[in-house]
């Protein structure tokens, strides 16, 4: 697991615009070298329902990276709880169980993307 606190993280211009001037500013949660090789598998806008969690699982051979887009949740990585704010990330390893638990009364938004070594494998639901 990597987590990756938005805000601990400057606002920077983007590498297309006039540092002096930005039009567009960025944070840079993750580089190449923080994330394994592979193919770009899935990147999905997701929600999680009020005081709900979705089931334990992990994948074989596919890498996830969470962001946080509005509100906070719970996540639990191999029995590690952390908390997520707006704006924070976490990259979930092939391998990591891991959930993750809405505790408030709003949804939840985030957006999840995954990243497979491409060698066939599951998801793998843990009870």
């Amino acid at each position: 697991m990597k987590y990756i606190s938005g805000s601990d993280l400057p606002f920077i211009p983007s590498s297309h615009e006039d540092p002096q001037n930005p039009q567009v500013i960025k944070k840079v949660l993750l580089e190449k070298l923080d994330l394994m090789p592979g193919r770009v598998q899935m990147v999905n806008w997701a929600q999680l329902k009020p005081h709900a969690s979705f089931n334990p699982h992990y994948h074989e051979d596919m890498a996830e990276v969470f962001l946080i887009i509005e509100g906070s949740v719970e996540m639990t990585i191999n029995k590690e709880k952390i908390i997520l704010e707006r704006g924070d990330a976490v990259v979930v390893e092939p391998g990591e169980i891991h959930t993750m638990y809405n505790p408030s009364d709003n949804p939840i938004e985030y957006i999840v993307f995954g990243i497979s070594e491409e060698k066939g494998g599951k998801t793998v639901v843990v009870p």
